[in-house]
């Protein structure tokens, strides 16, 4: 059967085929500290599962699948995904046969034989296409796995280069056993792994998701005291999917943000973090580049190449929050390094001397790099609200306090207006800045990394540290574990109000010119959410930026 390791050493069946019931459990409950993976068995329910050499290629090139399936024969459905999905291929039927998983997959990868060489057609339009992994006994049921592959434009294209946080997909990524996070490597603290392989499936969720699957903000503010809830944790858990579905993954970032933008009539190309990695020219020729959801995990190279991009004249809208880690890809990009909290005591760099390659955070003094070099605020002075326990009755909106800015043009809104609070765009995890207040305006102290000129336009008040009752003390997943990492690395005061001032943070949106470029960021991971729900605001927003940074690519023009 197909198990799931859990934070009890206990496993409980997974269901990962058309049925979405989850077997009993039985064992002690961790609450919102639960853990769980998916390890395939061969005498499990109906299941497939596919990665691929790569994670983007060209026309022309060849996509080479690794497979593993409980049943007999498969067939793959290839859709571009969009505002209209298109079919691309129709393959099968296909006899992948069952692969055992390897013990320490997250590491070392799957090394399962090919199942299907796909040569992409020279014409195909770039995007990111969907692959359904389908029973060819019965091809109506619903996908029995998914998997993703992006076809990247070959040549400057103009209009909109969308970067998918592939880094942090990855980072979350705990298929086989262990992620950046949690897992069952018994060799490192609470499990995780500080290198993770591509070459393995993405975990249940990332990729696909049912109509209705909750987002990472409960949908509802409690309206009383009591124990913290994670609504996406507890429907996975229920519903056999990766706990952390909700938190990274194209199914509820990019996916959605491509959708909007489709339909809003704008031309989107589809890239890779490893593309942006690898060419330091990946973004030239675009009109404007696009970074939207959880977009946490970046090595030096991929900030290298947006930085060029934007002193050369590019143009950067950056949806997303978090901005967090820095990390390392080795192997020709087949391996991902992120030793995180651990990093100043156990990653191998450093001992060579150089620590701006640190895989810490970007605020780390080691590492020297503040994450708003690049895009004008910093995930240390954010971090989380209306999640779980942080700040759960968080107002949930942006409060506008430059409504003059081109970016707030047509929106109504005025001085202390709030938008997006009804779509819960202020959500799980901000960025934001050291700030002071002058004549009811926030201001930069430009202490920490802020460009010169940067404008705070809306904000809003997070924090680093989980709380409530001592009673629910029980239901909190983080605790002020964070708080007390930034305290650490950032003074040598450890007392009791330097963590309480250490749990205070922000969230920003932000615009600066930088070079020959300009930036605008919404420091949250929820703003998606605003398009999904129509939010007028946030729609409005959305627009402006968009329009200013691309004139023109719109689809047609």
């Amino acid at each position: 059967m197909s198990t799931r390791a859990t934070g009890s050493g206990s496993a409980r069946g997974d269901r990962p085929g058309g049925d979405l019931r989850a077997q009993p459990f039985s064992g002690p409950r961790n609450g919102a500290r639960e853990l769980w993976a998916e390890r395939p068995e061969p005498d499990g329910p109906a299941a497939a599962w596919c990665y691929s050499d790569r994670r983007s290629y060209r026309p022309g090139e060849t996509v080479r699948l690794h497979m593993s399936s409980t049943r007999k024969a498969v067939r793959l459905r290839i859709l571009r995904e969009g505002a209209s999905p298109r079919l691309a291929a129709d393959i099968g039927p296909l006899e992948p046969g069952f692969h055992a998983v390897p013990a320490r997959a997250w590491e070392t990868g799957c090394d399962w034989p090919v199942a299907h060489d796909w040569t992409i057609p020279a014409d195909l339009a770039p995007g990111g296409y969907l692959i359904e992994i389908r029973d060819a006994a019965d091809p109506e049921a619903l996908p029995l796995g998914h998997h993703l592959v992006v076809i990247r434009n070959p040549g400057p294209a103009g209009g909109i280069a969308l970067v998918a946080a592939t880094g942090t997909w990855s980072a979350y990524n705990d298929w086989g056993g262990a992620n950046h996070y949690y897992g069952m490597d018994p060799e490192r603290p609470r499990g995780r792994s500080p290198i993770l392989s591509t070459q393995r499936p993405w975990a249940r969720g990332q990729i696909h998701l049912p109509e209705g699957a909750p987002r990472s903000v409960n949908a509802i503010r409690p309206r009383a005291p009591g124990p913290a809830r994670y609504d996406c944790v507890e429907w996975a858990f229920l519903h056999g999917f990766t706990k952390y579905y909700a938190l990274a993954g194209w199914a509820s970032y990019e996916r959605p943000f491509l959708i909007w933008a489709e339909q809003a009539g704008y031309r989107v190309d589809v890239l890779t973090q490893e593309d942006i990695h690898a060419d330091p020219a990946a973004l030239d020729g675009y009109d404007c580049a696009v970074f939207v959801g959880h977009d946490e995990y970046w090595s030096a190279e991929m900030r290298d190449t947006v930085d060029g991009y934007v002193a050369r004249g590019g143009r950067v809208a950056r949806f997303a929050g978090n901005f967090l880690w820095q990390i390392r890809l080795e192997d020709d990009l087949r391996r991902q390094v992120s030793y995180k909290y651990d990093a100043r005591g156990h990653d191998p760099i450093r001992l060579s001397g150089d620590t701006t390659r640190l895989t810490s955070a970007w605020e780390d003094p080691l590492v020297g790099r503040p994450g708003a070099e690049t895009f004008g605020v910093n995930a240390l002075r954010g971090i989380y609200a209306a999640f779980g326990g942080m700040a759960r009755r968080a107002p949930r909106g942006f409060t506008v306090f430059r409504p003059e800015h081109w970016a707030f043009a047509g929106t109504g809104l005025c001085y202390a207006d709030m938008f997006g609070d009804e779509a819960n765009i202020f959500g799980f995890e901000m960025d934001g800045l050291d700030y002071t207040f002058t004549d009811g305006l926030p201001e930069p102290t430009f202490t920490d990394g802020a460009p010169e000129g940067l404008q705070i336009l809306a904000m809003g008040w997070a924090t680093l540290a989980e709380g409530g009752r001592p009673e629910d003390g029980w239901s909190l997943m983080l605790g002020d574990a964070d708080a007390r990492f930034r305290a650490a690395l950032l003074t040598d005061d450890q007392s009791d109000e330097s963590l309480r001032k250490h749990a205070r943070g922000s969230g920003m949106v932000v615009h600066f010119t930088k070079g020959a470029g300009e930036v605008f960021t919404a420091g949250t991971c929820e703003w998606v959410n605003g398009l999904i729900t129509r939010d007028p605001y946030t729609e409005r927003v959305t627009r402006n930026v968009l329009d200013r940074f691309c004139g023109g690519c719109e689809a047609g023009a």
